[in-house]
């Protein structure tokens, strides 16, 4: 007796050409972390955007909050500066981003979180002190729990999504080692700073297959179990 069947993900042919597809390009492979259930988790979790359009969901007004990086030289190819020009009705441009960070450049030796309303999204930008060549995360620990600080009991900054941080340009993320962490110890240091938001990941993470990933942090205990030579 053949087993149950899943539904068609497709019409027409288009599961068996989406099989053929060559590896080549950006691909994930996405491992759900547990079956869903009839009793609803009570566990805070970071949901990860894998596939998803930070840009595109940030206009679209997806987000009341959303936190990235900011510099004080210059944000023309940053996300805060795409960001502000998409929305109607934000007052900032580059220019004006880059100045008001400016102010805040050499105010303290700890890391900033400074605020940019840009009408119906608010920006919480991370700003690296400049006495720091790079940001570590130490610094994004920090930013976090300020951030996090920021969004308590303020349902109307809800829902909110940040960036990963990687592959950053002005800010520069790297561990204790000065290497470029991986993506599990930055969601790590976000949780633990209090923030169960959505993350986007870098777009080099979307060329992650073969290697499987989860759309939730904390991880399932299975990764774990296997870290330790258990199957």
């Amino acid at each position: 007796m053949a087993g149950p069947t899943r539904p068609a993900i497709y019409n027409d042919d288009g599961d068996q050409l989406m099989q053929e597809v060559q590896e080549q390009g950006d691909r994930l492979i996405l491992v759900p972390d547990s079956l869903p259930s009839r009793t609803p988790s009570q566990t805070p979790r970071i949901r990860i955007m894998w596939g998803q359009h930070l840009l595109d969901d940030l206009v679209a007004r997806r987000y009341r909050s959303f936190i990235c990086a900011v510099n004080a030289q210059d944000n023309s190819r940053g996300i805060i500066a795409q960001l502000a020009a998409f929305l109607p009705t934000s007052q900032w441009d580059e220019k004006s981003i880059t100045t008001y960070a400016r102010h805040f450049e050499g105010a303290s030796r700890k890391v900033r979180v400074l605020k940019y309303d840009m009408d119906c999204v608010e920006v919480l930008a991370v700003l690296r002190p400049s006495a720091k060549e790079r940001f570590t995360l130490s610094d994004l620990s920090s930013a976090m729990r300020t951030a996090v600080e920021m969004l308590h009991g303020r349902l109307d900054r809800l829902p909110c999504a940040s960036v990963s941080f990687l592959e950053a340009r002005a800010n520069v993320l790297v561990n204790d080692e000065g290497r470029t962490p991986s993506f599990e110890a930055v969601l790590k240091t976000m949780y633990e700073a209090g923030y169960t938001g959505d993350v986007y990941p870098s777009p080099a993470l979307w060329r992650a297959a073969p290697t499987g990933v989860f759309a939730r942090y904390p991880f399932a205990a299975a990764l774990d179990s296997r870290r330790q030579g258990g199957f």
